[in-house]
């Protein structure tokens, strides 16, 4: 006779995505405070944007790290949730599960981060700043322009990662999470797609979405970190 297969357990999966969750909240929390305590890099002029960088590298590979660098835990986080509503609403557990890690793996492929921050451009600022001629100079600044272009550019990441939370906080609906929070997720995957299309030129009206999404990962990492207690 056969024997049934062993039952495979989601509580670990669910702690490594609260613990995930929470890592995501830190290294959100410590840019932000930076934009808001710290001048910040010039969104054009790549000689300025040089300049800059090397009068403030410690804050600028700070926020570089921090933004380029989320989309790992972030990976982790949108897997476990897509896992704990699998019984809930199958369809949309799966479809914005996959977007949402894909989406976190473009992130990471693209080195998606806010204007300005691009690793390249650090190197481009010691050269800069140990160029012995104008001409060398011109060369590198026009470089970064070039480097800068991309940094600026919106990319499907961010629209992809505001789809996966807008599908998966409908399903959340459903439980096992608070229905007002769901609902705030809701709001935060419809205003983030719109925020991040727009992202060049809302200005800091794109503030809004950054602090529902701390709202939002906050929440899931609270519910993970209880499933992973009790169970699904």
């Amino acid at each position: 006779m056969r024997e049934p297969a062993a039952e495979v357990r989601s509580e670990p999966l669910f702690l490594a995505g609260a613990i995930a969750a929470l890592v995501t909240l830190v290294m959100t929390i410590v840019p932000l405070a930076l934009v808001f305590g710290v001048p910040q890099p010039p969104l054009s002029g790549g000689a300025e944007l040089l300049r800059y960088i090397g009068s403030n590298k410690a804050v600028y590979i700070l926020e570089l790290a921090t933004f380029a660098g989320l989309g790992l835990p972030a990976l982790v986080v949108f897997l476990s949730l897509a896992v704990a509503l699998k019984d809930r609403d199958r369809t949309l557990a799966v479809v914005g599960g996959v977007i949402g890690v894909g989406s976190e793996i473009i992130a990471l492929a693209v080195n998606s981060s806010p204007p300005s921050l691009h690793a390249g451009l650090v190197v481009l600022s010691d050269q800069f700043a140990a160029a012995a001629t104008e001409a060398g100079r011109a060369a590198l600044a026009a470089a970064a322009d070039g480097l800068m272009a991309i940094a600026n550019t919106v990319t499907p990441a961010g629209i992809m990662t505001a789809l996966a939370i807008l599908l998966l906080s409908i399903a959340m609906v459903r439980g096992p999470f608070p229905k007002w929070f769901a609902w705030v997720g809701v709001v935060t995957g419809a205003l983030g797609a719109f925020s991040e299309a727009l992202r060049n030129l809302i200005g800091a009206a794109y503030a809004l979405y950054g602090l529902l999404l701390l709202v939002w990962f906050a929440g899931v990492g609270l519910v993970l970190f209880r499933l992973s207690r009790t169970g699904p």
